[in-house]
C-alpha cells in the first residue's frame, strides 16, 4: 500500500518535480521512496512496506531486461498463485505482489486484470514503445486522479497522475472549480468520477484502465471499462446463496490476512465488521487487535456511542486486545482543516474526522486494518432499500420503472429547493444530477430487482467515490493500509444474483441472507438487533458548541471573497441559524458549505 506519481516531461526539471510530488504523499508511503527517470517520462513511488520488507520491495520493480517497469499502491491477494503460474518463464527478483503484477502484464497484457484479486491501481510504463498502462480495481477501493492536456500551450502533451490530487497540483495547473462537478457536490455531498472539483482533473473511475501513448508528436489517450457485472440470473435456492456467501467470505479474509507487518479491524459494533472478526478469529486462533470510536457527549438517548458499546462487548466475547479512542469536540476543531486537506476535494461527512482519527490511534499498533465495508450496499443494510423493495411489488405499472431514478434520489441527493436558496441563480444547475443516473446506472428495461438496481448505482457511485475514498484518504493520512473483505469481487458479483425477498425483511432489518450466513460469528447482543445500526457522530452539537464560532467564520461572505458569486450568504446564515435554533435540520448542507469553504481556501 502506498502512493504513485508519474508524468509526461515536459520541461528540463523533471526530477525536481517528481521529488516534489512524491514529498506531497510521503504521508502514504513513509517507509522510502523510489524514482524512474528517462527522457520521456518521470514516474515516483512512495513504500508502504506490507510484503518482503526488504530493499527487494522498493519499487519501481522492473522485469528481466528492464524493458518495463511498475509503480503500484495496493495488494494483490491471489498474487502467490500467481507466482506459481509464471514461475515457469519468469524471474523472480523479490517476494512481493508487484513483480507478480509486471510479469503477469507482460504474458496477458490488459487482460492480466481478469486474473487479479485485490485492491490496486498501478502503472505500467513500457520503454520500448513508450506507452504507459493505468488500471484501477473493479471495486475502486484505491483512488487514481489524472491531468490531461493533449494541445497545452507550450506545444507539448501534458499529461500527469497521482494517488492524491494534491501531487498533481504541484505542476503549474490552474485551480478553477469545475461548475458541473460544484452543482452534483452540493446535491449529493461529493463528486461522482470522472469528475473532480478542479477543472481540468479527473478521477479513473473504478473498473477502468488507461493507455497512453507517450512519445512527442504522437499523443494518444484511451479509457476502457475492464469489468462490469453481466450475470444477474437470480439464484433460487436460500442454502446455495448461504453457503457461496460462507465460501466466500472466509476465501477473502484468509487472503486478506496476509501481510508481514501486524494485521487489526475496525470493530464498529455492527454486522459486517464483527463477522470479519468472527471469521478472522477461526483462522488465527489468537487475539486480534480491534479498534473502536466514540464520542465524549452527553448521549442519553444512547445516538451517539451504541456501536462504542456493542463493539466492547464484542470485543469481550472474542478476547481481543482492544483500543479504544474517544473523541471530544475540540479534536474535531484542532483536525477539521487537516481532513479538509487529506481528502483533497469537498466530501461532506463529519464521520471522516473520528475515522482519520481512529487510524492515528490504530497506526501505533498495526499497519494494516481490515474494516467491514460493504455489507449494507451488497446485501441491503439501509432502510431506503425498502422502498426500492417496496416498489418492485408493483412493477407491473407501466410508467413505475421510470421513476427508478427520481426514487433513488430523493434518498441519496439533497431538496432541490434547499440547494437553490442558497446557490446564486446563476451558478444553479440541477438536470445534470438526474442525467448522470438515469443515463449511466440504471437499467430501464430489464428483470434485474429495483432492489439490486439501487444497490449496485450505490456501489458504482456513492459507495466508490465517498465512502471508499474517504476511507482510504483518511486512513492513508497516516500510514495505515486498509483491506475492505466483504467488497471481494466474488462476493460483488454474488451479491446481484440473491432476490431481494432474502435481503429485505422489513423496513428496520435489512442483510437477512447475510445475517444468517455469517450467524455462528456473531454474538446474540448483535445477531439479535432489532434494526440496522448507523454511525453518527454529534455533529450538530459540535455546531452549536465548541465549532459554533468557526463556523460563523467559515460561514461568512468574507471568509472566501471569491465565493460570493456562488451563494447567496443572507440565506446561509438564515440557515445556520434555523438549525442552531433547532427549528429546522440543516445539518447536511451546512457541512457541505463548511467544507467546501474551508476547501477552497486551501487549495484555491
Amino acid at each position: 500500500m502506498c502512493g504513485i506519481n508519474g508524468f509526461i516531461n515536459y520541461n528540463n526539471d523533471s526530477q525536481t518535480l517528481i521529488r516534489k510530488m512524491n514529498e506531497k504523499i510521503k504521508h502514504r508511503g513513509p517507509d522510502g521512496e523510489g524514482f524512474y527517470v528517462d527522457d520521456n517520462i518521470s514516474l515516483g513511488h512512495r513504500r508502504l512496506s506490507i510484503i518482503d520488507l526488504s530493499e527487494n520491495g522498493s519499487q519501481p520493480i522492473f522485469n528481466e531486461d528492464r524493458s518495463m517497469c511498475i509503480i503500484l499502491n495496493g495488494e494483490i491477494y491471489n498474487f502467490q498463485e500467481l507466482k506459481k503460474e509464471l514461475e515457469n518463464k519468469h524471474k523472480f527478483f523479490s517476494q512481493t505482489d508487484t513483480e507478480v503484477v509486471l510479469h503477469l502484464y507482460e504474458e496477458y497484457k490488459e487482460k492480466c486484470l481478469e486474473k487479479l484479486n485485490g485492491i490496486f491501481v498501478f502503472a505500467i510504463y513500457n520503454t520500448k514503445n513508450k506507452e504507459l498502462f493505468i488500471a484501477r480495481d473493479r471495486i475502486g477501493v484505491k483512488p487514481l486522479y489524472y491531468y490531461s492536456d493533449p494541445s497545452n500551450s507550450s506545444g507539448q502533451a501534458r499529461f500527469v497522475f497521482s494517488s492524491e490530487i494534491k501531487a498533481i497540483l504541484e505542476h503549474d495547473i490552474k485551480r478553477e472549480i469545475d461548475l458541473g462537478a460544484f452543482n452534483l457536490y452540493f446535491r449529493l455531498m461529493y463528486v461522482p468520477a470522472p469528475l473532480t472539483m478542479f477543472k481540468g482533473i479527473y478521477k479513473l473511475p473504478q473498473a477502468h484502465y488507461l493507455k497512453a501513448s507517450l512519445e512527442i508528436g504522437n499523443w494518444k489517450l484511451e479509457i476502457v471499462n475492464h469489468w462490469d457485472i453481466k450475470d444477474f440470473k437470480e439464484i433460487k435456492s436460500k442454502q446455495e446463496i448461504i453457503k457461496n456467501i460462507q465460501n466466500l467470505m472466509k476465501k477473502s479474509i484468509k487472503g486478506q490476512l496476509i501481510s508481514d507487518r501486524p494485521v487489526g479491524i475496525f470493530l464498529s459494533g455492527g454486522i459486517d465488521s464483527t463477522s470479519v472478526l468472527g471469521i478472522a478469529k477461526e483462522i488465527l486462533g489468537g487475539p486480534i487487535k480491534t479498534f473502536s470510536v466514540g464520542f465524549d457527549i452527553d448521549d442519553p438517548q444512547n445516538k451517539f456511542n451504541a456501536d462504542l458499546k456493542l463493539a466492547r462487548e464484542t470485543s469481550k466475547f472474542y478476547s481481543t486486545k482492544h483500543h479504544e479512542l474517544i473523541i471530544k469536540s475540540e479534536d474535531i476543531l484542532n483536525n477539521l482543516e487537516k481532513v479538509v486537506y487529506q481528502m483533497d476535494e469537498p466530501v461532506a461527512e463529519p464521520t471522516q474526522i473520528a475515522t482519520m482519527l481512529l487510524a492515528e490511534e490504530a497506526k501505533k499498533h498495526v499497519a494494516v486494518i481490515l474494516g467491514g465495508d460493504g455489507g449494507d450496499e451488497l446485501f441491503g443494510g439501509y432502510k431506503r432499500y425498502y422502498y426500492s423493495y417496496f416498489l418492485d411489488k408493483y412493477r407491473f405499472i407501466r410508467f413505475l420503472p421510470f421513476l427508478k431514478t427520481k426514487v433513488y434520489l430523493k434518498f441519496m441527493s439533497q431538496k432541490e429547493k434547499e440547494v437553490a436558496k442558497i446557490l446564486n441563480k446563476e451558478i444553479n444547475s440541477f438536470k445534470n444530477t438526474k442525467s448522470l443516473f438515469k443515463k449511466n446506472y440504471f437499467r430501464i428495461n430489464g428483470k434485474m430487482s429495483f432492489v439490486n438496481q439501487y444497490m449496485l448505482a450505490d456501489l458504482k457511485t456513492w459507495l466508490a467515490d465517498e465512502s471508499l475514498m474517504r476511507s482510504d484518504k483518511m486512513t492513508m493520512a497516516h500510514g495505515l493500509e486498509e483491506r475492505v473483505p466483504i467488497l471481494d469481487h466474488q462476493l460483488v458479483e454474488l451479491s446481484v444474483k440473491i432476490p431481494s425477498k432474502y435481503k429485505m425483511l422489513n423496513k428496520n432489518h435489512g442483510k437477512a441472507i447475510f445475517i444468517e450466513a455469517m450467524k455462528k460469528y456473531l454474538p446474540k447482543h448483535i445477531s439479535e438487533l432489532d434494526r440496522k445500526k448507523v454511525w453518527m457522530t454529534p455533529a450538530s452539537q459540535w455546531l452549536r458548541e465548541d465549532l459554533n464560532q468557526k463556523a460563523k467564520e467559515v460561514l461568512s461572505a468574507d471568509y472566501f471573497s471569491q465565493n460570493q458569486q456562488y451563494f447567496n450568504f443572507t440565506e446561509i446564515q438564515k440557515m445556520f441559524d434555523e438549525h442552531i435554533d433547532k427549528t429546522k435540520y440543516n445539518l447536511n448542507l451546512i457541512w457541505a458549505l463548511i467544507v467546501f469553504q474551508m476547501w477552497c481556501k486551501k487549495y484555491l
